[in-house]
Parts: structure tokens; C-alpha cells; sequence
């Protein structure tokens, strides 16, 4: 089964245990032999892929019910994957979602670090740090390094702490963001599992 998580930059594919990436520009669909079942965030590829059969779209076979309208598909196909989790999604924006019982509970989208960083730059060239992510968040800090990832980092940190359970981080950033959480589960194939999920439960 090959599968296929389509990003603004690059296709990430899966068969079995082996996962590549490919450039998304000048992607030719074509040049895949075989049925990939794929999620999209790309619409330029979305239109290219509309004339190709045997590339199936999995936003077709997921219930949405549970979800809403404008939510972006790579989170709902994460929230699929798991039955009880705090889902944290370090990419380009941080999202976190919330699965009880494997029903979707709510969710918000945080800057991503490179946008953050951008952000605080823009206030200020003096503020033009990178982010201490061992920081310990339970004590004031006393340089400005500190007080910006702080600033950054303990809201964030907070507000997913706060709906307790278990912790599932993926992403691109999932190991800058790990040390915050010790507890969590680190999972690169999130999406992919939740792919298979839906494929299992509506095929």
C-alpha cells in the first residue's frame, strides 16, 4: 500500500516501513505506477492529481461529522490515528488537538518556531534569538534569551499540559519540542498511521 502525505514543498510516501520525500515542484503524478491513497494541503497539486485515477484522495472516506468545515486535513488525519492523545504538530504552525475516547474534543493552531522567531526579529533586531527549548519553565529568567522562549515556549507548554493525558508529538520540529514534554511519545508516522486507520475502517 503506498501512501502519500502531500505538503506545501515536498510529497512524504510511505510503503511499509519505507518512507522517502519528493520535490513538490515540477512533481509529475504520472510517474507513480499503482494506486496511491494520498491527504493534499497543496492545491496546485490538487488540481494536477484530479486527472489521474489512481490517485485517491482520503478526504473522500473520512466522516467529518466529528470535525469542522475548515480544519486542515493533516490534523483530522492525526486525530484518526489515535483513540486518547494530545496531539502536538511542531511544523510550520504548532497545532495541538485534543482525542477523548476517540472523539475529536477541540484544537488551536500556535505559531511555528521559524514564524515566532520572525515575529520577535520584527519587534526588534535585539530580540533576534533562537529558542532555548531545555529552559526550565518553572522559574522566571534572567537573560533575554530566556525571557523570549519563555515567552514562546510556557504558554504553549502550559495550555497542553493543562488537558493532561498522554502526549503524542510529530512534525517536522517534533524533537526541539520533546524536551518540554519528557513524557511524550515522539511519532514521525502519525499520519501515516491514521491513513491506514481510515483506510482499514472504510474500505
Amino acid at each position: 500500500m503506498l501512501l502519500c502525505d502531500i505538503g506545501n514543498t515536498t510529497l512524504h510516501f510511505c510503503e511499509g516501513e519505507r518512507t522517502w520525500r519528493v520535490a513538490a515542484e515540477g512533481f509529475d503524478p504520472a510517474a507513480v505506477e499503482g494506486r496511491v491513497y494520498y491527504i493534499s494541503v497543496n492545491a496546485a497539486l490538487d488540481a494536477l492529481l484530479a486527472g489521474h485515477e489512481n490517485w485517491v484522495d482520503l478526504r473522500d472516506l473520512i466522516d467529518w461529522s466529528g470535525y469542522y468545515e475548515t480544519m486542515g486535513i493533516d490534523r483530522v488525519v492525526a486525530c484518526e490515528a489515535v483513540e486518547d492523545a494530545v496531539i502536538v504538530d511542531a511544523g510550520s504552525a504548532v497545532t495541538v488537538d485534543v482525542v477523548r475516547g476517540g472523539r475529536f474534543e477541540g484544537g488551536f493552531i500556535y505559531p511555528g518556531i521559524r514564524a515566532m522567531a520572525a515575529a520577535y526579529a520584527g519587534i526588534s533586531p535585539r530580540l533576534a534569538y533562537s529558542f532555548n527549548f531545555e529552559l526550565d519553565l518553572d522559574k522566571m529568567p534572567k537573560n533575554s534569551q530566556d525571557a523570549v522562549s519563555y515567552g514562546y515556549l510556557r504558554p504553549l507548554c502550559g495550555e497542553v499540559m493543562r488537558h493532561g493525558g498522554p502526549i503524542v508529538i510529530t512534525g517536522g520540529d517534533a524533537e526541539r519540542f520533546a524536551p518540554l514534554f519528557p513524557s511524550a511519545t515522539v511519532d514521525r508516522m502519525l499520519l501515516f498511521k491514521g491513513m491506514k486507520k481510515i483506510l482499514e475502517n472504510r474500505c
